[in-house]
């Protein structure tokens, strides 16, 4: 097989593979971070962009950090290919930040002040969280029963925090 048959083919067994986990949990976490935002100060798109990237990036390097650990504890050697592999596994926290930081980013074309910047980058963060989940149920092949039980539940975490933004007014 020729190397790039053989990168196609190890691009097609990830995506067979992927696990959105990381994704549904990466919006969750931009939401939160969309939430305790608050006051930001002179530049508060820019400041909210940064914050949504270095807080998903974090987190990654977070449980880059707890794989490769457990990789330890379970007594294997760690080389390139495990590490490589954990950082791949775990970007999609990473990945799930940028759809809510291009809504910021954009917000100013839409005509939008900064609490309706803030409601769009929630809203799009949300809409993330329980797209990832249906994708990865379909993707497992859950019954559409499943497939809308996780969706309702992601639907309702989000609603969640949704509820602590109107409620915790900052």
């Amino acid at each position: 097989m020729s190397r790039p048959a053989d990168a196609a083919a190890r691009r097609a067994e990830r995506r067979e593979h992927a696990d959105y986990t990381g994704a549904v949990y990466g919006s969750m976490l931009a939401a939160s971070v969309v939430v305790g935002a608050g006051s930001l100060g002179e530049f508060p798109r820019l400041e909210l962009i940064l914050l949504l990237l270095l807080t998903g990036g974090v987190f990654w390097i977070a449980h880059v950090h707890a794989t490769l650990f457990g990789e330890r504890l379970a007594q294997r050697s760690l080389n390139r290919r495990i590490v490589a592999r954990a950082c791949r596994d775990e970007w999609p926290i990473v990945k799930a930040a940028v759809p809510p930081t291009v809504a910021v980013a954009v917000s100013p074309l839409l005509g939008l002040d900064m609490p309706g910047t803030l409601w769009l980058a929630l809203g799009v963060a949300i809409t993330g969280q329980v797209g990832w989940s249906v994708a990865a149920a379909r993707r497992a092949g859950a019954a559409w029963r499943e497939v809308a039980i996780t969706a309702t539940v992601n639907l309702l975490l989000g609603l969640l925090i949704v509820t602590f933004k109107l409620v915790l007014k900052h």
